[in-house]
């Protein structure tokens, strides 16, 4: 299936996300659709697949104007989009999510469905039992099962919106290797991404979009120098970092024991000292969430003690835990860290330290204001969250933390976000250990962990490798020791 954007415009407001896109793609290629945070990928995508309306210019599907009111007509006429986090029900099974939205009848015909997820999954080589729940699923089986959903609802044209962030390595190849099959059996698939080595790898043609705007399309080959020169304008020089000595201990566990329903990790023994900085490695869900969580009072421990800047914190609520200088940034930021309908204004409102019962809403917005300009947000004090890109989304949450941590626990602190923004995230990050913080983060991305950890702790199966020196190990040994092998 041929498509053609012609003249899209779209806006929000003052913001023209979507100004005046005209480019082609043809049937049976993987196209790379790239740009920074804000970029106006996301609105293109999401007007493609039906999501929401533009407000000029044509979409046409093989020679053929089409216009989507809901993203149901636009699957109708072939075009499906796999969201960045999947569209599916954690409590239902693998079935009943494949199921839904399939047919508008009261009864299913159960059977012929779970026939045909079985061909598709053993077509792609996919492991998915029909009777288990998605919320055992990790993301890239989740990305498996909305695959062949959206497949076997007659999608000839497939959006990947960020694909590859939070899922393992093993489960990015077997992605890739799915995705080029697909263009080979005559799909159009569009690959949204800022991950300049994915684009590299995958699309044999890129378009770059800035601020709303068609910038540049490369066909292959190509390089990430070329692809970082049309996103920015500009080229970005790898900066060194301070050494910095380690000070007095600010977080100390002695045999902690963490569990879920799922997963139980025993006997974990570390000190983390003011100005380090330790990174936390392995498959999603190994358990570096759980760790997190705990150590920011957010969950209690099974076993052990946590100990922060010396005093014995098993037991003690979360607001102790904030009294103590420990702030906690989740992976979700709207599910976790923000409050959708809320704008920024009432978000710095509910982050003060303070005992006053009245808002000073001018006070308040001026505070915004300065902290917006300081955190180079895209929005105004009067912007809903939600309405923010998902970098702008992350540099709230940073604007929100309180300056005098002592202890900083990071989700994923730079997922989805592209090569400025991550830049910037660490800088941020690094002038904060500087003045003294010491920094736990997670991250599904191996070079972020090696760049920036001066020790890193593997999680695998349940199990925590002794801490290794960030500088001492090399990409190789970190993958065995998340596979499992020597740990």
């Amino acid at each position: 299936m041929r498509l053609e954007f012609q003249h899209i415009h779209k806006h929000f407001g003052a913001v023209h996300a979507n100004n005046d896109i005209s480019f082609t793609i043809e049937a049976g290629t993987i196209h790379g659709l790239l740009g920074e945070n804000g970029a106006g990928k996301s609105t293109l995508m999401k007007i493609l697949s039906g999501f929401i309306r533009r407000d000029a210019g044509e979409i046409r599907l093989d020679g053929h104007a089409v216009e989507f009111k809901n993203p149901a007509e636009a699957l109708h006429l072939g075009v499906g989009m796999l969201h960045q986090d999947p569209l599916d029900v954690p409590p239902l099974s693998i079935l009943d999510n494949f199921l839904l939205g399939r047919q508008t009848r009261l009864i299913q015909d159960r059977s012929a469905a779970r026939a045909d997820l079985q061909t598709l999954s053993q077509r792609f080589g996919f492991d998915l039992d029909p009777d288990a729940p998605v919320a055992s699923l990790t993301v890239g089986e989740r990305q498996q099962l909305e695959i062949v959903r959206l497949l076997s609802r007659g999608a000839r044209v497939l959006i990947f919106d960020e694909p590859t962030t939070g899922i393992s390595l093993p489960q990015k190849v077997k992605l890739f290797e799915t995705l080029r099959l697909l263009a080979q059996q005559g799909m159009t698939i569009i690959f949204v991404t800022h991950k300049l080595a994915d684009a590299e790898d995958l699309c044999e043609q890129v378009t770059v979009l800035r601020l709303g705007r068609v910038v540049g399309q490369v066909t292959r080959p190509f390089t990430s120098a070329q692809l970082v020169q049309l996103m920015f304008g500009q080229t970005f020089a790898t900066r060194e970092r301070a050494a910095v000595a380690p000070g007095e201990p600010v977080l100390e566990l002695r045999d902690l024991c963490v569990a879920d329903y799922r997963l139980r990790v025993p006997h974990i023994t570390l000190t983390a000292r003011a100005g380090e900085i330790i990174g936390l490695a392995g498959i999603e869900g190994s358990g570096q969430r759980l760790l997190l969580r705990a150590c920011a009072g957010l969950d209690a421990p099974v076993a052990g003690e946590i100990r922060i800047a010396g005093a014995k914190m098993n037991r003690q609520p979360y607001r102790a835990f904030l009294a103590r200088g420990v702030g906690y940034l989740p992976a979700g930021r709207l599910e976790e860290g923000l409050v959708a309908g809320l704008n920024l204004t009432e978000h710095f409102i509910l982050a003060r330290r303070t005992r006053e019962w009245l808002v000073n809403w001018n006070a308040a917005q001026n505070h915004a204001r300065a902290r917006i300009a300081e955190f180079n947000i895209r929005g105004d004090p009067a912007s809903r969250v939600e309405s923010l890109s998902g970098g702008n989304q992350q540099r709230a949450l940073l604007a929100l933390l309180p300056l005098d941590l002592k202890l900083m626990l990071l989700e994923h602190p730079t997922r989805g976000l592209d090569i400025e923004s991550t830049l910037w995230v660490w800088q941020q990050l690094l002038e904060r250990r500087q003045r003294g913080a010491a920094i736990l983060f997670s991250s599904a991305d191996l070079d972020e962990i090696l760049e920036y950890s001066d020790r890193i702790l593997v999680f695998s199966g349940g199990r925590v490798a002794q801490a290794l020196e960030g500088r001492e190990t090399s990409a190789q040994q970190l993958g065995e020791l998340i596979g499992g092998k020597g740990l």
